[in-house]
């Protein structure tokens, strides 16, 4: 079981690259939840799954130092906690549920491809937290990845509406 749960439904023993899939995967799910659902269910759900995922990696690698690549759970709390600011937003203009996806696309496609710019870059806190070499540093990386995703996204968003719909108007 805890298997299915760490490679999210053996998602992480796809290859190459599983740590990506993983994270498309979750970009995906993230979006179909906040779309139908909302943003208070997606807020949910990465809780949800990012203490599933401290439990079962620890309960899988124990004192182990590797972090496997087949576990993609990190992916998907980091990946989630990227999407969570894009998605505020939307919510705090009320538009969390039911935009057409032209409108929204940007967002879930900046989280995705900077979260994966700073799983594997690893800058400050992200490469930090991946030397810990234990369960708790297998999650905290990508937990990081995503904030530090989230945040860029934010920023990339503000200034295209700043300098490029500016411009237009």
């Amino acid at each position: 079981m805890l298997r299915v749960l760490n490679t999210v439904g053996f998602v992480g023993l796809l290859k190459p690259a599983p740590g990506t899939w993983g994270s498309l995967v979750a970009v995906l799910v993230g979006w179909a939840i906040e779309h139908y659902l909302g943003f208070i269910p997606l807020v949910i759900a990465t809780i949800a799954v990012t203490a599933l995922g401290f439990w079962s990696v620890r309960a899988q690698l124990g004192d182990s130092t590797d972090d496997p690549s087949e576990i993609v759970i990190d992916e998907v709390a980091g990946q989630w906690v990227a999407l969570l600011f894009p998605a505020f937003g939307f919510w705090q203009r009320g538009l969390s549920t039911g935009v057409d996806l032209h409108m929204v696309w940007p967002g879930p496609v900046a989280a995705f491809l900077l979260f994966r710019l700073f799983d594997i870059w690893k800058p400050w806190l992200v490469g930090r937290a991946d030397r810990r070499h234990d369960a708790t540093g297998v999650m905290l990386d990508d937990i990081w990845a995503g904030v530090f995703a989230g945040i860029v996204s934010i920023i990339l968003a503000g200034l295209y509406h700043i300098v490029f719909l500016g411009m237009m108007g």
